[in-house]
């Protein structure tokens, strides 16, 4: 097991993946998984703000992601763990009807499309304009962008909870971030970037 360890630890994380679609061979997984337990554990504690929990988190996802992996198509590895990993944790927030943490200084790292929202530097006054704005954002627009940007959800999975046409929701991520951007930058020049 060493040997096999040492072998392909200097492998790829696609390669490890590929390798264990081919043969259903979990050490294979084992050993992409365990270069992100770290990562893991973080967005956990961050989100279940117990040790505790995102220990069993971390569990419970290794046992959950041996069989997810097959069922998608991922071209990184690592977005696609981080986002799988950050679902988990709101789901199990929601089922326990705990708190779900907001923090509008720190947006999904995968989110660059909406940090340019903010422009070249999303500091606290624009941040706070984009609170502001996405109130202001007709309703459809507002559901649309929270659950594609904050929850990280698919077109596929924001229609299916909402019951909107997939083409519409499109739409709607694309016009809300447009009147987003346009809003933040009113509401900044407004404001003279001291909201009050």
């Amino acid at each position: 097991m060493f040997l096999f360890r040492q072998r392909t630890a200097s492998e790829s994380d696609e390669e490890l993946l590929r390798r264990y679609l081919r043969s259903g061979e979990t050490e294979y997984f084992g050993i992409l998984y365990d270069r992100y337990i770290p990562l893991v554990y973080g967005v956990c504690l961050k989100y279940l703000r117990s040790a505790e929990d995102a220990e069993d988190a971390v569990m419970q996802l290794f046992e959950e992601l041996t069989v997810k992996v097959r069922q998608y198509e991922i071209d990184r590895f690592r977005t696609w763990l981080y986002s799988v990993v950050r679902n988990h944790c709101l789901q199990l927030l929601r089922r326990e009807e705990r708190e779900i943490p907001v923090d509008w200084a720190a947006f999904p790292a995968d989110s660059d499309e909406f940090l340019d929202l903010l422009g070249e530097e999303g500091d606290e006054e624009q941040l706070r304009a984009l609170h502001h704005c996405l109130d202001r954002l007709p309703e459809e627009q507002r559901i649309s962008i929270r659950a594609f940007f904050l929850a990280q959800k698919s077109y596929a999975e924001i229609a299916d909870e909402t019951g909107y046409v997939l083409k519409s929701v499109k739409s709607y991520i694309q016009n809300g971030k447009r009147n987003l951007k346009l809003c933040i930058e009113k509401t900044t020049k407004e404001w003279g970037y001291c909201p009050i």
